[in-house]
């Protein structure tokens, strides 16, 4: 009887020892999600409140695409909720490592002279046995909260980077549609001067008036579109107050020389794509639980106790007790089933998410060699080429060959070009920072429609 009564008393002292060895980790995860971070972006993550002093030392001074970056993830409160979420996964795992709670029950029944006091003392012995592996499958998937708070910082970066080179590349287009537009306005009024001495005709005098007021609409629309990409960049860096009032430079960043080889871009993917990570990640965890689905499926509920009872007028009894459901209805087909089926879906999921990021990453790829062949093709031969037809312009002017008129269309001519040439030095930039995502972040869509 003694043996009976000390085998459940060791076994739930066995369970409450190892319930207890789950603990929380002291940076919540952090550390692997900044390292994770750092080495796709070159910066690492914290959570909690910012750092007010380094944010507003990196706004004194004009920033540039770098500084952006750092500022949006120090500051950025979406991603802060991001990291926030890893306490839940935590949690979940830390969970997963201890038991259910003991069960105690006590019954007095008194009948005339006779008083009858049962006690029990009920733990969970199916949570003890499977306790390895529902704790294994909670830590993988905190290691994949680990991963996806990882690509919200790795997004974000890609985010901030692309919606900077807008930003700068709308502000330097303000800037020249401003000069074109006094150029127009003196042409405009140039030719209603002389249609008013009768030296030019009704028609072209309209035609200059006509285009002044076009470049005053022109000028407008990219002021317009200035405000609105400057606050995709301020939401980005999650600025508010007197600091939504930082400086940008004047240009564009100089493009590189020549174009960097992109070499095993696929492979390098495969490897260091976080959704790539991701998707392994959930096929682990999803074969772990099948495989516990499995190993209970006829076992659903198994609580082993240490039972204690009293009868007035009888030596005490000891003993214990186990409650286990029958499986009589439910023999476990259908959550196995279901598990099998989740198994299945993880590994199409994974497999989709492969053959999309090889092709991204081609697309991703080409696009950068396009933009870089035509921003230097734009730098180096059309403008250039403008810049000769306008001196020439100038000379013929100055001989008198040519009206000023026809110098004011030929400057046309060339503002066009050196417009389109600011949107080819934009896309270079735009692209280079899309290929990066493209092999280090993820889905190049989803950066594309999510700013923050």
């Amino acid at each position: 009887m003694r043996s009976a009564v000390l085998k459940p008393l060791a076994l739930g002292t066995l369970a409450l020892l190892l319930g207890g060895c789950a603990t929380f980790s002291s940076d919540g995860g952090m550390q692997d999600v900044s390292a994770l971070t750092k080495e796709r972006v070159g910066q690492p993550v914290e959570r909690g409140a910012s750092n007010d002093a380094a944010v507003d030392a990196l706004l004194r001074q004009p920033i540039d695409a770098d500084s952006a970056v750092k500022i949006a993830l120090m500051n950025n409160r979406g991603l802060q909720a991001s990291f926030a979420e890893l306490g839940v996964s935590e949690a979940d795992f830390v969970q997963a490592g201890r038991l259910r709670n003991p069960g105690f029950s006590f019954s007095r029944l008194r009948g005339g002279d006779d008083l009858e006091i049962d006690r029990s003392v009920m733990f969970d012995l199916a949570g003890l046995l499977t306790l390895p592996a529902r704790s294994s499958i909670e830590k993988r998937r905190f290691e994949q909260a680990k991963l996806n708070a990882a690509a919200d910082a790795v997004r974000l970066a890609a985010n901030t980077r692309r919606v900077y080179f807008t930003a700068v590349a709308a502000q330097q287009h303000v800037q020249f549609m401003r000069q074109v537009k006094e150029s127009a306005e003196a042409a405009a009024e140039l030719a209603r001067r002389m249609q008013a001495v009768g030296n030019f005709s009704q028609l072209d005098s309209e035609r200059e008036q006509a285009f002044y007021a076009e470049t005053i609409a022109q000028l407008a629309r990219a002021t317009q579109d200035a405000v609105v990409t400057r606050e995709r960049l301020t939401q980005a860096m999650g600025l508010e107050g007197p600091r939504i009032d930082y400086k940008l430079p004047e240009r564009l960043p100089e493009l590189p020389k020549s174009l960097p080889e992109a070499r095993d871009i696929e492979a390098r993917a495969m490897q260091q794509r976080l959704d790539v990570q991701i998707a392994k990640r959930d096929i682990e965890a999803t074969a772990h639980a099948l495989g516990l689905t499995r190993t209970t499926r006829f076992v659903n509920v198994l609580d082993a106790g240490y039972l204690n009872k009293n009868t007035s007028g009888a030596p005490r009894e000891n003993g214990y007790e186990v409650s286990l459901e029958i499986p009589l209805f439910d023999w476990g087909t259908a959550r196995t089933r279901k598990a099998e089926a989740l198994y299945m879906a993880a590994v199409n999921r994974t497999a989709d998410t492969a053959v999309r990021a090889r092709s991204e990453v081609r697309v991703a790829y080409s696009a950068y060699h396009t933009a870089f062949d035509l921003a230097h093709h734009y730098r180096d031969e059309i403008v250039p080429l403008r810049k000769k037809i306008s001196d020439e312009m100038m000379l013929r002017y100055n001989g008198m060959l040519v009206s000023v008129f026809e110098l004011l269309a030929d400057a046309r001519e060339q503002a066009a070009s050196v417009n389109a040439a600011i949107e080819a030095q934009r896309d270079y930039w735009i692209a280079e920072n899309s290929l990066q995502y493209a092999i280090y972040g993820g889905a190049t869509g989803a950066m594309n429609t999510k700013d923050n």
